[in-house]
């Protein structure tokens, strides 16, 4: 592979970040001669994780536009020109043989001036609904790869290749279910039900799965609980666990029966590829409310049940009994949720890398 440089923009969020990381590491493993910096808005998490996974990262002053009236929009004009200016020197100096961006603050400017420099550049949107940022793009790049195949209305076709989006290595090779189980304590007879909800935790979620703890254990449902470190829950239960983060990923989709998750792009990008029957409840607190959009591409296929943020309260529990209780039901769901897993997807955006890179030799 003829790399040798290469300038990546990805940030804001770990579903920006965690796609610009693992493509960072497949040109590597392609090519390790490759030099790969990275590009992202001052006071983001991406000036903390991507030095973390031992890349060198150029800071720009550049936040989003804010919907509602904000004294912080007088400042975006000057925070846009100052970021075009400092990522034309960054680009100047660095000399670049392809930009790409994975979606943020940072990908605008940055692949902006690399398509007005002429240079090859290319945008990878994890969503099924496109961000504004790279929407914008879209018009000027030379290639979109998408984590979701209706996203393609949103771009020029004949730029679009369906990738899908980059999944960790940990989750592509899942341990059985029996050791998982074995390996986490839990009781092997029981329907096993996982919660998810971030990092941060899905209030709304938690909320109604303490309300629900007498029935999970009336049903002997035992219980994985990611609460996400905002949340201490009311109630602990009998069967299973309850911690505000998990990191054994691989060990708990595998031991479960039910799963129960935001619908955060990468998050369904790998429930895909782990082929469970789940349950999405979309965060409305998202811009452009991408969370049910991309549920809505899942459950528009019989892929998955969807259960909306305001009624998670009421309507959690039947969605629940309706997957535990019905095994042909659940067995539809995953068969037809793995149909759309994409595990090469990190593969697939490199190759449409070394396509561009060929195209310019």
């Amino acid at each position: 592979m003829k790399i040798t440089r290469v300038l990546i923009s990805g940030g804001g969020t770990g579903g920006h970040i965690f796609p610009a990381i693992a493509i960072a590491k497949e040109i590597e493993h392609r090519n390790p001669n490759s030099i790969i910096e990275f590009v992202g808005a001052i006071d983001r998490m991406e000036m903390e994780k991507i030095p973390a996974a031992g890349y060198k990262i150029h800071g720009i002053w550049i936040t989003g536009f804010q919907r509602k009236l904000s004294l912080k929009n007088l400042l975006f004009p000057l925070k846009v020109i100052s970021s075009l200016y400092v990522c034309f020197k960054i680009l100047k100096k660095f000399k670049p043989h392809i930009v790409i961006g994975t979606g943020g603050f940072a990908s605008g400017p940055l692949l902006q001036v690399a398509s007005w420099l002429g240079l090859p550049t290319l945008i990878q949107e994890q969503n099924s609904y496109a961000g504004i940022t790279n929407k914008i793009l879209g018009e000027k790049v030379n290639s979109i790869c998408l984590g979701f195949e209706n996203a393609q209305k949103y771009f020029p076709t004949e730029k679009c290749t369906f990738t899908g989006n980059p999944i960790r290595q940990s989750i592509l090779n899942l341990p059985s279910r029996l050791s998982s189980l074995k390996a986490l304590n839990l009781d092997i007879s029981k329907k096993t039900l996982l919660v998810v909800g971030g990092s941060l935790g899905a209030k709304t979620i938690n909320m109604a799965i303490d309300s629900l703890m007498d029935k999970l254990e009336q049903n002997h449902i035992q219980l994985i609980w990611q609460t996400g470190k905002n949340y201490t829950p009311i109630h602990a239960p009998i069967f299973g666990s309850v911690s505000p983060f998990i990191d054994n990923m691989e060990q708990v989709y595998a031991a479960a029966d039910l799963i129960i998750s935001r619908a955060g792009a990468i998050a369904i990008s790998e429930l895909c590829v782990v082929g469970k029957p789940i349950i999405l409840v979309p965060s409305p607190n998202v811009s452009e409310d991408h969370q049910t959009k991309n549920a809505l591409a899942l459950v528009n296929v019989n892929a998955a049940l969807m259960v909306k943020d305001h009624e998670a309260a009421s309507d959690l529990w039947i969605a629940i009994q309706t997957l535990l209780n019905d095994q042909a039901l659940a067995d539809e769901f995953a068969n037809n949720i793995v149909a759309l897993a994409k595990p090469n997807a990190t593969i697939s955006i490199v190759d449409e890398v070394e396509k561009l890179l060929n195209l310019n030799e």
